[in-house]
């Protein structure tokens, strides 16, 4: 553009709050870029409401811009709007739009993005990013929306938009894992059967088998999360027998080994066992064996 590849005629003209009619107006030519349109727009504007409050006149000028200035300067005037010699353009006929069509036009327009922002942060409790990064693709807002549709939490399915839908959505321009299955995958977090990270795991493998279940999916990778009670505990004594040091010094004091522990049973179980189940097996076990050998 700044070869000579662009250049814009640009008319500015100001009025008062609360006026119906625009002042006069002026011509700023030849910009090269659009930066420069902004600019020596914003500097005409400056310059007229300069003379509108000071009681002076606005003149009907054309007017250059100083790129290395960023001012404006008058280099002709016309003494009406006349002396420009417009005239019709004889191949454009008239265009008249009545009030009931444009009224139709509107009516049949879809929902525009900033009006589905709105909504989506007012229906669905979304923050303003996740609403605007969901509304930046038709597809993803109504993806996002038959996920909520089948019952799950609007935050949390925003998370998945944003994260692993939008990444296979970017490479693949389509949606691999439909909005249906993305819903059963979210409800087996939600019901402790998966981990989030083995989910994320059962989600590569769904893109790739377009028809097969989640929990199916999950099952054949073994990633399901074991919670009964009498697995656990297995997974947990074989641990704190196998740690007696730590275990010392969680008696002692060391409350930060939780984690280790907790850590431990995970390793040892291969990641199957539930960690919101293994914290509080571990608090009650090495209680019982602290009792057990203090008698």
């Amino acid at each position: 553009m700044e070869q000579g590849s662009l250049r814009v005629d640009a008319n500015l003209s100001i009025r008062r709050p609360g006026d119906s009619r625009l002042g006069i107006k002026t011509e700023v030519k030849n910009m090269n870029s659009f930066a420069n349109v902004e600019r020596a727009l914003e500097s005409e504007r400056a310059r007229q409401i300069a003379l509108v409050e000071s009681g002076q006149r606005v003149d009907q000028v054309t007017l250059l811009f100083n790129a290395g200035t960023g001012q404006v300067k008058p280099i002709r005037s016309k003494e009406e709007s006349h002396d420009y010699r417009y005239f019709p353009d004889p191949d454009l006929p008239p265009l008249v739009l009545s009030p009931a069509w444009i009224d139709d036009q509107r009516a049949a327009l879809p929902e525009l993005p900033e009006a589905k922002r709105a909504r989506l942060e007012t229906e669905y409790a979304l923050p303003a990013y996740d609403a605007g990064v969901i509304t930046s693709e038709p597809e993803l807002a109504r993806f996002f929306e038959l996920v909520v549709r089948a019952g799950v939490d609007p935050k949390t399915a925003a998370n998945w938009i944003m994260g692993e839908v939008m990444t296979t959505y970017n490479e693949r321009g389509t949606f691999p894992v439909s909005p249906e299955r993305l819903a059963r995958l979210i409800v087996l977090i939600r019901d402790g059967a998966l981990s989030h990270q083995a989910a994320k795991r059962v989600y590569v493998e769904l893109a790739l088998t377009p028809t097969e279940d989640p929990a199916a999916v999950a099952e054949r990778l073994g990633l399901i999360q074991v919670s009964d009670e009498g697995a656990l505990t297995g997974w947990v004594d074989e641990v704190l027998a196998a740690h007696p040091g730590e275990v010392s010094r969680f008696r002692n004091g060391e409350s930060k080994l939780m984690a280790f522990f907790v850590g431990q049973v995970m390793k040892r179980s291969k990641g199957k066992a539930d960690p919101k189940g293994v914290q509080p097996l571990l608090q009650e076990r090495l209680r019982l064996t602290a009792q057990s050998e203090s008698r």
